[in-house]
């Protein structure tokens, strides 16, 4: 079975908008898990654009499946996650002049330093995975600097302009998905996933978790909140009862 996380950051966003109370991301996380959703991920950024501390630390008391917290690795941030114990920590990239979270994190580029911040979080009892992009020589590094998951970022699949390009990025995902386990790791995805687009990721062997954000709070806009997640774990369910495609 696959869990779905979802994602509340843009519902944050909409409060932010106006400095105000309302809408508050602890109502969306309530509504998530009546309609379904397995697990509540949030993004805590420096610059505190949509979730706020006091977010979290509510989440903490009140999520009832699994919460996920998405952090940089900021020392500051990373000191709250092992202040407040999510179930999970997904380290994620973090640029200040980004829309949303652009690209996987750069293993090669930053491996002590990860592996640094990932022991700190196991010590804590936290289990870690790590954003990245399906490229071999990052999935490869997965393993190495302790991570127990990786989630694979399917940005490029989402985004891809014809049938072709996806088709291509689809089979770097499983591609990647592959080695991941083979590496004795859990697969996880997300990023752009909508109704349209998440069978074909669904369906990747060994697929454990799949968090989507933007396309479930954009639904919830027409539907509400609890339709439009049961709508999305629905789709996800659909496409497991198809075979998967040879690879």
């Amino acid at each position: 079975m696959i869990r779905l996380g979802v994602n509340i950051d843009h519902v944050a966003t909409i409060r932010q908008a106006r400095g105000g109370r309302e809408p508050d991301p602890v109502w969306a996380a309530v509504l998530s898990e009546l309609g379904g959703a397995d697990g509540i991920t949030v993004h805590l950024r420096e610059d505190r654009r949509h979730i706020q501390e006091r977010d979290l630390r509510i989440l903490r008391e009140t999520v009832r499946t699994r919460l996920n917290l998405e952090i940089s690795l900021a020392p500051e941030i990373v000191a709250i996650a092992l202040d407040v114990r999510p179930d999970q920590v997904t380290f994620v990239p973090e640029h200040r002049q980004e829309v949303t979270t652009e690209g996987g994190l750069d293993l090669l580029s930053h491996r002590d330093r990860i592996a640094e911040a990932v022991s700190r979080c196991h010590e804590a009892g936290i289990e870690v995975s790590l954003f990245l992009d399906p490229d071999p020589a990052q999935v490869e590094t997965a393993a190495a600097v302790g991570a127990i998951a990786v989630e694979l970022h399917t940005g490029r699949y989402a985004d891809a302009i014809n049938a072709s390009s996806r088709q291509s990025e689809l089979d770097a995902l499983f591609d990647a998905g592959r080695r991941i386990q083979q590496d004795g790791l859990l697969l996880h995805a997300g990023h752009g996933l909508t109704l349209q687009n998440v069978a074909a990721v669904a369906r990747i062997p060994g697929m454990l978790e799949l968090n989507i954000g933007h396309s479930i709070v954009s639904r919830a806009v027409f539907v509400g909140f609890e339709r439009a997640v049961a709508e999305m774990k629905q789709a996800i369910l659909d496409a497991l009862t198809q075979p998967n495609p040879v690879r």
